[in-house]
């Protein structure tokens, strides 16, 4: 097998719920710790940026604002390279700008220049990686999809807990530039990542069919025309048979005939007369013989010719069902890829709703981490204690992530995954409103381990969410996702400053958490409509077909009076 075969698109008659889907899962979990791990882990070099530069802690913790807004806001970009070129090549090419962008950042001589390095050039980089992985692997899977998402997307929260730690120890003994190039390096796996993102294609499987199978209904359409062909072979056969018993009847009689002349000692008048006869027919029976037989040759090889060409026929026929059938295929995937970007999924308020959930969601995705040994200091817990509690967000995130990946492929969770992630965003609200009401180590250390959990439910599901048919569905996911992720970025580029904002006004870094909190009330409350805004869709798209059928009808009506 070729390097193009091993690495060529799979064919599969439906979707496989696994095979080649769990390397794309390896190979998601790799790309989740380059990117999003990477990011959230990025504040370890934030004191060694304004020590340096002479930075004020705003102007330098910008730096991750801008990639995260890269990363979101050119997600249609993405959508539309990846249904242009696809996975693979936008993949690998994300992959070398990521890499690109972070071994820059240690040439940089200001912050303005990492702005440049590893906000737009890194961030456009993990705008080409994420987004196109994680829809190729809701690709490969069906049922088991919430589970093989979650299990991957751990990638991020184990970056957090373990690379954060060792890549802190490494900067105090090489320091923050030749750390930022060992991270670099290392973001180079995400290039042999992309080139495992094998497209899949999903065909019918009418050539492991044996030639035993039921007709198809293309078949019985053909039935009635091939009944003439074979009442004629059928006919010929029975030619065949007849002239097969009048050569047998012929040969008996001749030897009957012969038998009785020779064994005949005493012959009379009238026997010499018969047997003169005899002699005389004789030589017309041999002649008789042997046309019958030249007729017999002459209707088995029509036999022959019949069967041959009904096998051709047959060959020819099922060749052509099966190139229509891959021209389908092909047509309607040509047709998938030919539109770049589809814009159309937002006439459908179930998507608008949806997309309304993530951008108020978002608020609450970064603005813990950057504010929770804030708050620890300020609440009395010491400093080195106040570290734990990022290390116990990111432990509970990966048990959430787990958790919520095993319950969504439950037979009686299947069909009500939206209802599972409200109940999760209204649990992580109320956790937000714990944060600013507790006053020592333990209880936050509970709100820490609860909002790392809760976290971890909904930000493996939410985008993998997409491709089910409450929201948008599999066949769209690709565009879909890209405006999703869209709108999204606005609140990824906002909710930062909003809560630092929040601080400076009120010197209370609790204040950061009810901006958190209320914006995910508002995410729980247009969660909540989506489903009831997709059936009504549903009800009304049915309604104008029936109202157009029913106008068809009556136009008929009138033009046949």
């Amino acid at each position: 097998m070729g390097l193009s075969g091993f690495l060529g698109p799979n064919v599969y008659s439906e979707v496989p719920d696994g095979g080649w889907g769990w390397v794309v899962a390896v190979a998601f979990f790799l790309v989740e710790v380059f990117t999003y791990g990477t990011i959230k882990s990025f504040g370890i070099f934030l004191q060694n940026l304004i020590d340096e530069f002479g930075e004020t802690n705003s102007r330098v913790s910008w730096i991750v604002s801008i990639s995260v807004f890269v990363m979101a806001f050119n997600a249609p970009f993405a959508s539309m390279m990846t249904n242009r070129f696809g996975f693979q090549l936008v993949v690998m090419t994300g992959g070398l700008l990521i890499t690109s962008g972070t071994i820059a950042t240690i040439f940089t001589s200001s912050i303005n220049q990492i702005y440049i390095t590893y906000g737009l050039v890194a961030g456009m980089g993990y705008c080409l990686t994420f987004l196109p992985t994680v829809t190729i692997l809701s690709q490969y899977f069906n049922h088991r999809r919430s589970l093989a998402t979650a299990v991957a997307s751990t990638g991020e929260s184990l970056s957090m807990f373990a690379l954060a730690p060792a890549f802190a120890a490494l900067r105090d003994h090489i320091g923050w530039r030749n750390t930022m190039a060992v991270i670099g390096a290392l973001q180079s796996v995400i290039i042999i990542c992309g080139a495992l993102l094998r497209p899949i294609i999903i065909k019918p499987n009418e050539t492991l069919k044996p030639e035993a199978d039921t007709l198809t209904l293309k078949d019985l359409s053909k039935h009635n025309d091939c009944t003439e062909g074979t009442t004629s072979g059928v006919s010929v056969t029975n030619k065949a048979f007849s002239d097969q018993n009048t050569f047998c009847s012929l040969t008996n009689e001749l030897t009957t005939g012969s038998v009785s002349t020779a064994d005949s000692g005493v012959q009379s008048l009238n026997d010499t007369d018969s047997g003169k006869q005899q002699e005389t027919s004789l030589p017309h029976k041999k002649a008789k013989v042997e046309i019958e037989r030249e007729q017999l040759e002459e209707s088995k090889g029509e036999i022959k010719t019949s069967e041959k060409e009904e096998k051709t026929s047959r060959a020819v026929e099922k060749q052509a069902m099966k190139e229509e059938l891959n021209n389908a295929a092909d047509k309607k995937l040509s047709e998938n890829n030919s539109k770049l970007l589809d814009f159309s999924i937002l006439k459908e308020c179930s998507f608008i709703f949806y997309s309304l959930f993530g951008l108020f969601a978002t608020l609450g995705f970064f603005a813990p981490q950057l504010y929770i040994i804030q708050l620890s200091e300020s609440r009395g817990v010491e400093k080195d204690h106040a570290t734990y509690m990022l290390s116990t967000i990111a432990v509970a995130e990966i048990l959430g992530r787990f958790s919520i990946g095993w319950i969504l492929t439950r037979r009686q969770f299947r069909k009500k995954k939206l209802l599972v992630l409200l109940a999760c965003v209204i649990t992580l609200t109320v956790v937000l409103v714990g944060f600013t009401l507790v006053t020592e180590f333990y209880g936050l250390a509970v709100c820490c381990a609860l909002y790392g959990f809760f976290l971890g439910t909904v930000v493996c599901t939410h985008i993998p969410l997409l491709a089910e048919d409450d929201v948008v569905g599999i066949e769209r996911m690709t565009s879909a996702a890209g405006v999703y992720v869209f709108i999204q970025s606005f609140a990824g580029l906002a909710g930062p400053p909003l809560g630092g904002m929040l601080v400076d006004m009120t010197h209370n870094y609790g204040s950061a958490f009810y901006s958190c909190a209320a914006g995910m009330a508002l995410s729980a409350l247009f969660l909540g409509l989506v489903k009831p805004a997709k059936r009504g869709f549903s009800c009304m798209r049915r309604r104008r077909s029936e109202s157009n059928a029913a106008h068809k009808e009556e136009s008929e009506e009138e033009r046949s009076k």
